[in-house]
């Protein structure tokens, strides 16, 4: 079987498109943490979504489903657990059962982590970030958006978990 990025090449030249050209940066804003990570406060990032009501199937190891989608960055609480899903992404779902929101989803595992003293705290919100396939959105729209919400929770490290 072809590799993801031969397959995914191949799939969007059969449907006409000139070839996809891969996002670099050969300038990463990212630092080197400034204290121990037991003094910070983390958010967590995902690319799941809310629940579409109207949406269709969006249960554990559904089929791809475009209703599901979203395009803008939003923020739910931590706490309760909040109910977001990945049946608008694209993943190997011949090899993948999606079955555990704990793989997308590691509120649990960062509230322990919170508890053993391993981080300083977990915002009291997750940021959903959408996968829009286009660079301009992400670069324009989505990283700013980030930003400006990570401030709001005054963020010190943040823990991205892309599905």
């Amino acid at each position: 079987m072809p590799k993801y990025i031969d397959r995914t090449k191949k799939y969007y030249a059969e449907l006409g498109y000139t070839a996809y050209k891969w996002a670099s940066f050969s300038k990463v804003p990212f630092i080197a943490l400034n204290a121990p990570l037991e003094n910070m406060k983390l958010t967590l990032i995902t690319t799941a979504a809310r629940v579409t009501p109207t949406g269709g199937d969006q249960g554990l190891g559904a089929t791809y489903n475009a209703n599901a989608k979203f395009f803008n960055v939003f923020t739910v609480p931590t706490t309760p657990i909040p109910d977001l899903r990945i049946s608008h992404l694209s993943y190997d779902r011949d090899h993948c059962l999606a079955d555990d929101p704990n793989t997308w989803l590691p509120i649990n595992a960062l509230l322990h982590a919170d508890e053993q003293a391993i981080i300083g705290s977990l915002a009291d919100e997750v940021i959903c970030l959408p996968t829009n396939r286009s660079q301009r959105a992400t670069i324009e729209q989505d990283c700013p958006a980030v930003v400006d919400h990570c401030q709001r929770l005054n963020t010190d490290v943040v823990l991205l978990v892309p599905t």
